[in-house]
């Protein structure tokens, strides 16, 4: 049975990403999928999110170097609001700006798997950052947010480190 399949570094673009999609939706034993450092992009991700949004079984998801930006977070977001299995997700050195992190901030608000989101190295602002803090306000069961080297001022990035922090204690308790 596979549980974990690591296609690092094969240059999977949006076609590829297609076919993974396609089989996922009838994949019933798959929880870890790396796709680090791939072409995946934002067309790409709407083919992986479909099938988030129906019937995967992943907990982990990593789409560290994908080449994604607005778009595709926001196609992650919409699969998050209905997805009840993924617990981690990497989306470490892309592109997603203030708009994206928007979106996944909204979908925060209501999911209640998801224990760690990795945001590390995008290019999200303060704007993202408050959307992000103002979602942790709700959500209490994300216990890691890492949003380091995004240009977002320190009083903005210790906020959200802060509720992080929060939710981490409630956790334990």
């Amino acid at each position: 049975t596979l549980i974990t399949l690591n296609l690092r570094k094969n240059e999977i673009d949006a076609k590829g990403a297609q076919h993974l999609g396609d089989a996922l939706q009838n994949n019933t034993t798959l929880k870890i999928l790396d796709l680090f450092d791939n072409k995946i992009g934002d067309k790409g991700i709407e083919y992986l999110a479909d099938a988030l949004r129906n019937k995967a079984t992943l907990t982990t998801l990593d789409l560290t170097s994908n080449d994604i930006g607005d778009k595709g977070a926001e196609c992650m977001a919409d699969a998050l609001r209905n997805n009840t299995t993924l617990t981690t997700l990497y989306l470490q050195y892309n592109r997603i700006r203030d708009k994206g992190a928007q979106h996944l901030a909204d979908a925060l608000r209501n999911n209640t798997t998801l224990i760690e989101l990795d945001l590390f190295k995008n290019n999200i602002g303060n704007e993202g950052a408050q959307h992000l803090a103002d979602a942790l306000g709700v959500n209490t069961t994300l216990t890691g947010l890492d949003v380091f080297l995004n240009p977002i001022q320190d009083g903005f990035r210790i906020h959200v480190e802060e509720l992080v922090a929060r939710n981490k204690l409630k956790a334990k308790s």
